[in-house]
């Protein structure tokens, strides 16, 4: 069995981090940066984080200053699913998840090896044929390489630095570095993010003729949240959010797999605020990891000339709602997530209000590098938004969830329609929620019960058709037609009286 072949041990230290990019270095190229002329195209940079929700970014200096303030966010940025591994398929392929069919994080229903067979087209093949030197380093997909050797590298990727064990433990982990197996330790020197920050460096101040593409997927703040010594004593008295959802009193208008949950405990409560705290933590390393690669791109010559996107493969609730730790529901605390960018001709400080989804962010790098992308991509590139022109946009966005039985607390199989106004949601129990966004932005009253059946019926038709699209014809049925009401623009529905 591969799991019984011996593997080297490596452990390589990470400050200062300009140190270790010039030392590994010459592991990726004896042709240094200064010896090329920079491409006239952009270099595209992908930060991914893990389970990270749009509460705490303030909290990250570097990239809260660095990303956020530098560049453009997305106000209304959502996924396709708030799953690990159905999402990040969703950003591989530019597809929703009724059509890529990775609907969870694990076979015979999803995980790497569902995943598998569409890996001769993705965004790693397409920004590789745009002529782009790649670079996938951090968390590929939940389960990888899991049917295939360890040495296993899908096509498209030049540079591969992937977990093949113990990947959320942070320590401890076998890492694919470019077909070849380590074992790396457990000392403050071993920490994944440290390692994957020194990699990172070395891959952007490499050089030569060809722009890059770097996906750099850092595994904070999954659980266990496990972060460097240095960062031990930060945060000791935050609190999880007491958002109005947290642990809240009237469940009685929702399904049944919400008004089970019993109120929260004390002991509920102080796990969630050591969760929180941890969580905090681990994302440091992924701030360090930030002001590092800018501090690399800049000396380099090459920030100028590099876009740097940010955002996570989903959100993450913290008792809104009475909900324990976790994420799969749909509630704007799952769906929606923190997305930035900076580079050249973004705004600093700018915000984008309009509709989007991570099933964009593959036709945006594919545009910026000049590539194509195929027929099956089902997302729209940002590009215009990004450079602040007026186009036709959709208005509504999709999101798609299977319930997984080896995960008793996702809810039951859904799927939902999220405009500027509405959060619409069908369950396969037959059940719905409803929440007028204007008025209940904490999503506190669900009044699919009481809402004008016109109303429902435009959202249940507009769902049904985003659930079926394919191809070009996603972005088709997620924009209004003539005959139905923009949504975004749908007048408020009475906000029911609090029991």
């Amino acid at each position: 069995m591969l799991y019984a072949v011996p593997l080297p041990k490596r452990t390589r230290g990470w400050w200062p981090w300009l140190a270790g990019a010039l030392l590994l270095c010459t592991a990726f190229s004896s042709t240094a940066y200064g010896d090329q002329a920079p491409s006239k195209r952009p270099n595209i940079i992908f930060i991914l984080t893990d389970d990270l929700n749009t509460a705490d970014i303030q909290k990250f200096p570097n990239i809260s200053n660095l990303l956020f303030r530098q560049g453009a966010s997305f106000s209304n940025f959502f996924v396709t699913n708030p799953w690990c591994c159905p999402s990040r398929s969703s950003i591989l392929r530019s597809q929703y998840v009724h059509s890529h069919g990775v609907v969870s994080n694990r076979f015979p229903t999803g995980g790497f090896p569902v995943f598998r067979p569409m890996e001769d087209s993705t965004l790693g093949t397409w920004m590789h044929d745009a002529g782009y030197r790649t670079g996938l380093m951090g968390k590929y997909l939940n389960q990888y390489p899991q049917g295939a050797p360890w040495s296993h590298i899908p096509p498209g990727w030049d540079q591969w630095a992937v977990p093949v064990t113990r990947l959320y433990q942070e320590y401890g982990y076998a890492l694919n570095e470019n077909g070849m197996v380590f074992q790396y330790g457990n000392t403050s020197e071993d920490y994944l993010e440290d390692v994957l920050s020194s990699k990172a460096n070395a891959f952007v101040g490499e050089g030569g003729d060809k722009p890059f593409f770097l996906y750099l997927a850092p595994v904070a703040p999954h659980l266990p949240s496990n972060h460097a010594p240095r960062h031990d004593d930060a945060f000791t008295d935050e609190l999880a959010p007491r958002t109005l959802s947290f642990d809240q009193q009237d469940l009685s208008a929702e399904p049944l797999w919400l008004r089970e949950r019993p109120p929260l405990t004390s002991a509920d409560v102080r796990a969630m605020d050591r969760i929180h705290r941890n969580r905090l933590r681990a994302m440091l390393g992924v701030d360090d990891m930030v002001g590092s690669l800018v501090a690399s791109l800049q000396q380099s010559g090459q920030l100028d000339n590099t876009y740097i996107f940010f955002a996570s493969d989903n959100g993450f609730h913290l008792g809104q709602h009475r909900l324990e730790p976790g994420k799969t529901t749909p509630f704007d605390e799952d769906i929606r997530i923190p997305m930035a960018v900076r580079g050249p001709g973004i705004a600093p400080g700018s915000t984008i209000k309009q509709m989007s989804s991570t099933v964009d962010l593959a036709p945006t790098f594919a545009e910026l590098g000049g590539g194509t992308t195929p027929p099956f991509v089902e997302g729209r590139s940002l590009v215009p938004l990004l450079q602040g022109r007026q186009v036709p946009w959709r208005d509504a966005v999709l999101v798609e969830f299977e319930h997984a039985a080896y995960s008793p607390l996702c809810p039951p199989t859904y799927n939902a329609l999220r405009t500027q106004q509405y959060a619409y949601v069908e369950y396969a129990t037959g059940e719905r929620q409803l929440y007028d966004l204007y008025a209940d932005p904490d999503e506190m009253h669900n009044i699919a019960a009481i809402a004008d059946p016109v109303l429902i019926n435009t959202l249940s038709e507009r769902l049904a058709a985003l659930h079926q699209c394919t191809g070009a014809s996603c972005r088709l049925a997620d924009s209004a037609g003539k005959s139905t009401p923009n949504l975004a623009r749908a007048p408020p529905v009475a906000r029911p009286p609090t029991a």
